[in-house]
């Protein structure tokens, strides 16, 4: 296994934990419904549908932080390090959605369960618009530069220095937000899928999620396209390496067209990907009683967010460009672990397979029996 091939299975890795991450955000989706309905029947029946799933979204966050850590260290210190305000306001989001689901239903909850709704609430709209930010710098950009002399400065050994503003403008950039309204929507579309197939015995609130699903599909579909339209037409860099780490970058116009076109097997994952995201939601919108939408937009969000990942990475393009300096931009080659670091990794990486089966069969046990209106009002263990 050479270094090449390890940076590029290991980008490979963190795409396929990207696109898991994203189809899980549907938790979040549901959560920003919750004031969506004027009945505390339903929003009690989305709480606890989306509590049986919330642990899974919050585990694969907390995966594909450490797979960039171990994989791509210099991409971990400088986003992670650098713009931690926007990090920061993630993470928090998702800490008081854990506090939500534990102390909700607890006895001794002297604040009342609308706090924590509010806290889902935050949690499921900020959560999902932040991580969109956060993946829109991928080809938009970001402000940081890069200086690994700085490691023999015993006053500032520090490589990579961001913006005074410390990913404040990155939450403000108008383009990132059209990414991150787009993930908010494909979750609230998703979330209404998953309760589709979830929840049973209740035909009014079923014919309310379909409503809602195709409002929200529709939006996310807007905001997408819109997206994919700037990102196809956006100017990008291509870039090559020198043998002391540092990187000869020349502007390229409609680069990541080029990329789609040159790795061809990208752009058919994601025409693929977004075909079965509009059959699942289409289909169950105007059939009658079909509640498998959520697995067919499922894998097509998968598909279409590896998709985004690989024309982002691969092609000798940066994956997180710099925007103050072209030369600092960071690629698979210059921001990844050493050889021996990535060839140990990989041989851990190898139980992730046993790891999916497992999380496979767990979801299969929670969801063998539908979840019920009249179940809430016997059983003593809901959120």
């Amino acid at each position: 296994m050479t270094l090449e091939y390890l940076q590029n299975y290991w980008w490979v890795l963190i795409s396929v934990l990207g696109g898991i991450l994203v189809f899980l955000l549907f938790v979040q989706g549901g959560q920003s419904m919750l004031f969506c309905t004027k009945y505390d029947k339903e929003r009690d029946l989305i709480i606890n549908s989306m509590g049986r799933k919330w642990e899974l979204t919050f585990t694969t966050l907390v995966t594909f932080g450490g797979a960039f850590f171990a994989s791509f260290p210099l991409f971990y210190s400088t986003s992670f390090g650098g713009a931690y305000w926007l990090w920061i306001l993630i993470l928090f989001s998702f800490i008081v959605q854990a506090v939500s689901y534990e102390y909700r239903r607890k006895a001794g909850n002297v604040y009342g369960t609308t706090t924590y709704d509010v806290f889902l609430f935050i949690n499921g709209c900020v959560g999902c618009i932040l991580l969109g930010v956060a993946v829109s710098m991928f080809f938009f950009g970001a402000y940081f530069t890069v200086s690994r002399g700085n490691l023999l400065d015993p006053g500032s050994p520090v490589i990579s220095q961001w913006a005074s503003t410390h990913g404040f403008e990155a939450i403000f950039n108008w383009k990132n937000l059209i990414l991150g309204v787009a993930v908010l929507f494909l979750a609230r579309m998703q979330a209404c899928l998953y309760m589709m197939n979830n929840i049973a015995d209740d035909p009014s609130f079923f014919n309310r999620l379909k409503s809602r699903a195709l409002i929200d599909g529709g939006i996310f579909v807007v905001f997408f396209l819109w997206f994919l339209a700037m990102v196809l037409t956006a100017t990008g860099y291509t870039v090559s390496h020198n043998n002391d780490y540092t990187v000869v970058v020349s502007e390229t116009p409609f680069k990541y067209f080029h990329n789609y076109v040159n790795l061809w097997w990208a752009g058919l994952t994601l025409l693929l990907g977004v075909v079965l995201v509009l059959f699942g939601l289409l289909k169950t919108c105007f059939s009658k009683h079909w509640t498998k939408g959520i697995w067919f937009t499922g894998i097509g969000t998968f598909l279409a967010v590896v998709s985004l990942f690989w024309v982002a990475g691969f092609g000798d393009t940066p994956f997180y460009p710099s925007l103050l300096d072209s030369a600092s931009s960071l690629t698979i080659r210059n921001a990844s672990s050493s050889e021996f670091t990535l060839k140990a990794m990989s041989y851990v990486s190898i139980i992730i397979p046993f790891v999916l089966a497992y999380i496979a069969y767990v979801w299969r046990s929670m969801d063998k029996k539908k979840l019920t209106p009249g179940e809430l009002e016997t059983t003593s263990h809901k959120y």
